[in-house]
């Protein structure tokens, strides 16, 4: 029997950023320091030996290169780590899931206020990245702005993805299978320190249906200023990607907690 989802889901968002907001200072500092910290590392570190990256048949410093990518990983990890770990904590241990299906929420609100709330952090977490790299003066305006909304999108993308995972795993232990499959790859060869073209062929190919290189890709079109082709390749595929994986979320997520 299908469930109808009504904007009670709110309510599980509003409960997540109440919480969140307890401890807003600790979580501010990640998102803050992050960017200062890899942008001093490679950046800086990398200045010496790399004089420049040609991308999109444009020479751009390393540091602008890699600033937009920063960006799309923050929001990859927000929104998965949100609701792989976060969520089944509430979910296994803390048994909030369990109280809130004694309530008028179903359990499709249950799981769509989690995986917004997900892509909230993902937002958050960019708009003071953002903020950072721009005091830099790696991002262009006003088209930078949209790495904002962009941001919601691939975090919820991921936080689908994420959701997924949660109905399926047994202990929490079991999380470092797809950050160690998944997660870390895409990190590494999802065309955030280097370009993509300089991949094998059959690397590129894989690259290529990848999420956080589609992400990555729309981060750095937007942070360049440029929303052209790649900007909405980039969007259209992440449209795509959460319209496949958010129904799937649902289906594991109901058969896990309605038994």
């Amino acid at each position: 029997m299908k469930e109808g989802i009504s904007w009670r889901f709110l309510s599980v968002w509003r409960r997540n950023l109440s919480v969140y907001g307890e401890s807003w200072k600790v979580n501010f500092m990640p998102p803050l320091l992050e960017p200062l910290f890899y942008l001093l590392a490679f950046g800086v570190g990398f200045s010496g030996l790399i004089s420049g990256v040609r991308y999109a048949g444009v020479e751009v410093s390393y540091p602008r290169f890699i600033a937009p990518a920063l960006v799309a990983i923050n929001i990859m990890n927000n929104a998965f780590f949100e609701n792989t770990y976060g969520s089944f904590v509430r979910m296994y241990y803390q048994k909030t899931f369990d109280a809130m299906m004694a309530t008028p929420l179903n359990a499709a609100e249950i799981i769509t206020g989690e995986i917004v709330w997900g892509a909230t952090k993902s937002l958050i977490g960019t708009v003071i990245m953002l903020t950072v790299i721009s005091v830099f003066g790696l991002a262009s305006y006003p088209t930078a702005l949209l790495m904002v909304p962009a941001a919601f999108l691939g975090g919820f993308a991921f936080g689908s993805l994420a959701m997924i995972f949660t109905g399926m795993v047994k202990t929490i232990e079991l999380f470092n299978l797809p950050v160690f499959l998944f997660i870390t790859p895409m990190f590494l060869f999802g065309g955030t320190f280097f370009p993509t073209e300089n991949l094998p062929l059959w690397a590129q190919h894989v690259a290529s249906v990848l999420p956080l290189t589609h992400l990555v890709n729309l981060s750095r079109a937007l942070a360049f200023g440029r929303f052209g082709g790649e900007a909405l390749a980039g969007l259209g595929y992440l449209a795509v990607f959460c319209a496949v994986m958010y129904p799937l979320a649902l289906y594991r997520m109901r058969r896990r907690l309605i038994k």
